[in-house]
């Protein structure tokens, strides 16, 4: 992550070199871009996931993108920004959904899990806040060129790093080879899942609220506040810190409280801050809020990997792990267009008021189509199916072998054309090939 934050300062500047009065518009571009490729890209790979050695295709990703990262100080045109810039966060959204689902395998007690989402969201935070300070610095002796050999050497560490890392075996998936339906497993296992379409209601609001702060501070703190660049940065360090503070305290606070309750709470709270907004606060007032916004994005961020977690089959983790990725980016790149379209166009208090409308209703729908669930066991009824894929016998699978499938036998995780009979009973309830939709 800090190698990543060094590039994108040393991006604006080597734009700035390229296009000079259009850099602003080259680095919309590419940041559309980034959007796109994690949009489409993650689905997809996602999908095939399952079928792939997850270690060796983190490295290779790692790999692919160091090397990438060092042909961009030879750039001399801008559509060669444009490619590179897309072909190295179509790497990143392959490489991160598997690093998210790999996590509650390395560390299957929720309680460990827990602290290490907490910790991967003060990561993000410092990050945020040290790499434009470790930039600042290198800059003084470095052209931004150097920042891109260092996000190459960053890359390379941290290939090296999971090398060395023991990732346990992946969890066997029950889903078959076929293209198609593996490409769509994973965004349709979403959407089908009440809680994640509640997780995904939410993300409307966090990227409502976390676009007017990354497309609007600068605005507000110099144009409407008369403030300076120092200014403009403390504010942006008001939200991490509010951010860095609420992952502290969420491990303790998830212990006695749902994720539902808690998750949802941060919705609340950014609605409620981004309406205080419309109040025009002075410099002190907007950093109270900007804390408040810090919390709550935390809040409504952080236990979304234990959601994730509860709401498929291990063996399905990185396909759904994909799916939020994409469609959590997909609400940014949106969010993005909102807050800097209304923002030039309506000013910033109208933009505060429409912003919080926006999460307001994001809210209440999360909290309407998330269930209260008390009970995760839900009593379903299976039709009759026949199909073939990998499995073992187990509740779903009580079957009798025909002549000649000794190997079935011998193996307990085999592959055979079998049937289903219709059967009603009751368990924790995901869906998968066997659960293709909620039950009433």
């Amino acid at each position: 992550m800090t190698g990543t934050g060094l590039s994108t300062i040393a991006l604006a500047l080597l734009a700035y070199d390229l296009a000079e009065g259009n850099a602003g518009e080259v680095l919309g571009i590419a940041l559309a871009l980034k959007m796109v490729a994690y949009v489409l890209i993650a689905p997809a790979v996602g999908g095939m996931a399952h079928l792939l050695p997850r270690k060796s295709l983190m490295i290779t990703m790692d790999v692919v993108r160091a090397v990438l990262v060092l042909l961009l100080p030879f750039v001399d045109a801008v559509w060669q920004i444009y490619t590179l810039i897309f072909l190295i966060n179509a790497c990143a959204a392959a490489f991160k959904p598997i690093y998210q689902a790999i996590i509650p395998d390395v560390l299957p007690y929720q309680k460990d899990y827990t602290k290490a989402l907490s910790m991967f969201r003060i990561a993000y935070d410092m990050e945020n806040i040290l790499s434009p300070t470790l930039a600042a610095l290198l800059l003084t002796f470095w052209t931004f060129d150097g920042l891109f050999t260092l996000n190459s050497v960053a890359f390379l560490i941290s290939a090296l790093l999971i090398f060395i890392t023991q990732v346990p075996v992946a969890a066997t998936s029950e889903r078959s080879s076929a293209v198609l339906p593996n490409l769509l497993f994973g965004i349709s296992s979403y959407l089908k899942t009440p809680r994640l379409r509640g997780l995904l209601a939410l993300y409307v609001g966090v990227a409502a609220a976390s676009s007017m702060v990354i497309v609007n501070t600068v605005v507000y703190v110099r144009s409407q506040l008369g403030g300076s660049d120092v200014e403009t940065a403390q504010a942006m360090l008001a939200v991490g810190v509010g951010s860095v503070a609420a992952a502290l305290l969420l491990p303790r606070l998830l212990v006695n409280h749902s994720d539902r309750k808690v998750m949802i709470a941060g919705g609340w709270l950014l609605c409620i801050s981004l309406a205080f907004g419309m109040t025009e606060p002075g410099f002190m007032g907007l950093l109270g809020l900007w804390f408040l916004i810090g919390l709550g994005l935390s809040m409504a961020q952080t236990p979304s990997g234990r959601l994730i977690t509860a709401s498929c089959r291990p063996g399905d983790r990185t396909a759904f792990f994909s799916a939020n990725f994409s469609l959590s980016h997909g609400c940014w790149f949106i969010g993005y267009l909102l807050a800097g379209f209304m923002g030039s166009v309506f000013g910033l208090t109208t933009t505060f008021a429409i912003l919080a409308c926006l999460v307001f209703l994001a809210t209440v729908t999360a909290q309407r189509i998330w269930p209260l669930e008390t009970n995760e066991e839900h009593e379903h009824l299976h039709d009759p199916i026949e199909h073939e894929h990998a499995h073992v016998h187990d509740e779903h699978h009580q079957h009798e072998h025909a002549p000649g499938d000794e190997l079935a036998v011998d193996d307990p995780l085999h592959v055979h054309q079998h049937d289903h009979p219709t059967i009603r009973h009751k368990h924790q309830f995901v869906i998968d090939i066997h659960h293709l939709k909620w039950p009433d």
